[in-house]
């Protein structure tokens, strides 16, 4: 059984999302975090060791952080094609995308809301804002998605960060495209409707 904890307006949405995608049985507990406002606290339900979201939980495993999540439900569903299974072509470019996000864009993002974007050691371990966007152009330029004319979870997470920040999303059609088709998807909606 896949037991996720959730907050509604968090990161784990796109976990929530995947799972609607995913089409799968999946028991859902909400859970309290602190919040930027100072609202919130640690929620002792949730099993994550720092209190956070997302959490997934499955036959005795614990899995946290975003990626993981989402690497590991695409291999374990991989019959539902929402990831690229080992031994599958692409599967390096499937990896590629998650792990940039996580080691690169959302490190570029947050260093900017921090102000500290162009500060050198950002700037040369990260990249900054406009790398992300021409990498993200580039390979959605005559693509309907980052895998080609499969929709992965590398979509899901990917586009993720411009639906809660939509004034950092490139001005670029390809890229405005995509997060159009991502977010009229059903799954997408029916994750938004369930929270």
């Amino acid at each position: 059984m896949l037991t996720f904890h959730h907050a509604p307006l968090s990161r784990s949405g796109r976990v929530h999302w995947l799972l609607h995608e995913l089409d799968v049985p999946f028991e859902m507990v909400r859970c309290d975090i602190p919040r930027r406002d100072g609202t919130g606290a640690r929620d002792p339900r949730n099993p994550h060791p720092e209190g956070k979201v997302p959490a997934l939980e499955h036959d005795g495993a614990l899995i946290t952080e975003t990626a993981a999540i989402l690497l590991y439900l695409t291999d374990l569903f991989p019959e539902r094609r929402l990831g690229v299974a080992p031994g599958e072509p692409g599967r390096g470019a499937y990896l590629t995308w998650l792990f940039w996000y996580a080691g690169v864009v959302e490190p570029v993002y947050l260093a900017a809301a921090l102000g500290v974007a162009d500060h050198p050691v950002a700037r040369a371990s990260f990249r900054g804002p406009e790398a992300v966007a021409a990498r993200l152009i580039a390979a959605l330029e005559g693509r309907d998605w980052l895998m080609g004319e499969r929709f992965t979870a590398a979509d899901i997470l990917l586009c993720s960060p411009y639906l809660y920040f939509p004034d950092a999303t490139p001005d670029h059609p390809a890229v405005r495209g995509w997060i159009a088709r991502c977010t009229a998807r059903p799954a997408y909606q029916a994750s938004l409707e369930r929270d």
